[in-house]
């Protein structure tokens, strides 16, 4: 064995490409889109080193094409979910006793393949398979995938090296220990490196983990297993299954040597799991840790003294960006009406340019939502809106899924802030508009505050220092990311560390040391040099 304190690659964030009309990177990334989408896959199940295929599987269609298909992934039955338990749990020791510096290698090995040779397929696939654009799929499969990978490792090597201190003739040292079990990786549609990153940051900390992507994102999960198998991940380390989430959850947290769930996801789902983990805390060797990260109601307040151009562009990102599939994405806005008539003209006007389609065509700016089920959800918000008096429709409200599941950017102007779309998070392409008194303001904060269970991101827009400073306090619970004169998304790892509190999750702050604390356990080692040969203290005399 080496000997050695090994320090690795201080990590940087990686450089986001701007693919601008004309550059080989854009040139480059249509055509692996080209070809992926005539191309025709098969996704197994990974269980060590078997890729099994089973008697049932189903098909895989870009949202934004769904009669197209990409190819189709095999579902798990019962008995492939045992087989991905137990082996996990029989590669749990010599996975956990590798040198860590050796699965630093593995992890940082794919973080260069995410960023190099892989970057234009991982985007490609997250363009066709969950309808992202050229530049959110940059951002989030290329960028923070290779971010989340280089920093994690940075950050275990800070968690190994904080040690505690020792006394005179007394060694003192703290080892962390993998959990002793399995992990169980839930993982969403909506960003392939929150997909790569849950399971391989249990991974890194020598934990074993059974990974269930979602259903509407394994094209870019095939990529990301590709990914670790070139890295060099061992097999059984990260085993992968698809299927009736119910089914594989049930079979799962029903397993004594369940040790933990790291999900992102819905809410509602949460909550179920961790119910269904307290009914079954007797079943298990260990107290199980459950981190997760959910839903969000995302505001936008605007201040009187605030740039309507800076607010008005922040609504548009904030809420439209990716179709406002982001947990972080703004979807309540709450704006001075003495700035509604300059505010809602450039609103107005700056929607009318932003383009929808298919994202082959870089000019679009919003594309399909995810699936049908999405779509119906939506369109049913948008027709009670057309029908309820205290709301209108100020812009967008059109919808076609002929070809693709679209939905026009849609602005709602609500006179009721407690309206439900002022409430509700809807996930998807719509925000609602409230607009208070200027004299109202101390007022506006406390009803942003209580408006919703949320508490995940938020954004102020304001010039004025005093009352930025007092917003940034009055709404100190109301956002785990709180943002000041920008837009409430795009969080990037190293620098804003993502979670929320309330009903938006455990706030474990994914991409930072917080998160990876919690795929550990620690052991306390005290080693006596001279050890006393007799038990009287000097004070027995």
């Amino acid at each position: 064995m080496s000997n050695g304190i090994f320090r690795v690659p201080t990590p940087i964030n990686e450089p986001v490409k701007a693919y601008l009309p004309g550059s080989p990177e854009r040139k480059s990334l249509l055509a692996t889109y080209e070809k992926m989408y005539g191309e025709t896959v098969e996704v197994p199940l990974y269980i060590g080193a078997k890729e099994l295929k089973t008697s049932k599987k189903a098909a895989m269609s870009p949202p934004h094409d769904h009669r197209h298909i990409l190819g189709h992934y095999y579902l798990a039955q019962p008995e492939h979910i045992h087989e991905a338990i137990e082996n996990a749990l029989s590669n749990r020791k010599r996975w956990s006793d590798l040198p860590w510096q050796e699965r630093a290698s593995i992890f940082l090995k794919a973080a260069d393949l995410v960023a190099g040779p892989y970057r234009d397929r991982i985007n490609a696939a997250t363009m066709l398979g969950q309808s992202k654009t050229v530049h959110q799929a940059e951002i989030d499969a290329a960028c923070e995938l290779a971010d989340f990978l280089r920093f994690n490792v940075s950050y275990v090597t800070d968690i190994y090296a904080d040690q505690p201190i020792s006394s005179e003739g007394i060694w003192n040292r703290l080892e962390y220990r993998a959990l002793e079990g399995f992990v169980y990786a839930i993982t969403p549609f909506n960003f392939t490196a929150i997909a790569g990153n849950l399971p391989s940051s249990a991974a890194m900390m020598g934990n074993v983990v059974v990974w269930k992507p979602s259903d509407s994102q394994v094209y870019s999960a095939k990529v990301i297993i590709d990914i670790f198998k070139e890295a060099g991940l061992p097999d059984g380390i990260i085993n992968v299954v698809f299927g009736d989430p119910k089914m594989i959850t049930d079979i799962i947290l029903e397993h004594k040597d369940f040790a933990g769930i790291h999900f992102t996801g819905s809410t509602q789902v949460f909550k179920s799991l961790w119910a269904q983990i307290g009914e079954n805390i007797h079943k298990y060797k260990n107290y199980p840790r459950i981190v997760g990260e959910t839903g969000g109601k995302d505001f936008i307040l605007a201040h009187p003294t605030a740039h309507t151009a800076e607010v008005v562009a922040g609504i548009i990102r904030g809420a439209f960006e990716f179709q406002g599939q982001k947990c972080s994405a703004a979807s309540r806005v709450y704006l001075p009406k003495s700035k509604w008539t300059e505010t809602k003209d450039l609103l107005l006007s700056e929607l009318k340019t932003v383009k929808m389609g298919s994202p082959e065509d870089p000019s679009n700016f919003v594309t399909a939502v995810i699936h049908e089920g999405s779509f119906d959800k939506l369109v049913s918000f948008i027709e009670q809106a057309k029908s309820d008096k205290e709301v209108e429709i100020i812009a967008g409200g059109g919808y076609d899924k002929s070809k693709g599941y679209f939905i026009e950017p849609t602005v709602l102007l609500t006179t009721n802030p407690k309206y439900t779309t002022m409430c509700t998070e809807l996930f998807g392409p719509v925000v609602t508009l409230y607009l208070y008194d200027d004299k109202d303001w101390d007022k506006t904060l406390e009803l942003v505050n209580a408006s919703s269970e949320y508490a995940l991101t938020g954004a102020i827009f304001c010039r004025d220092r005093y009352v930025t400073a007092h917003a940034i306090e009055a709404l100190r619970d109301a956002a785990g990311n709180f943002y000041i004169n920008d837009k409430p998304t795009g969080a990037v790892v190293g620098q804003q560390p993502f979670g929320g509190a309330r009903a938006s999750g455990t706030n474990d702050k994914a991409g930072s040391v917080l998160n990876l604390l919690r795929w550990v356990s620690p052991r306390t080692v005290k080693e006596t040099f001279l050890t006393p040969k007799s038990y009287r203290y000097p004070f027995l005399g």
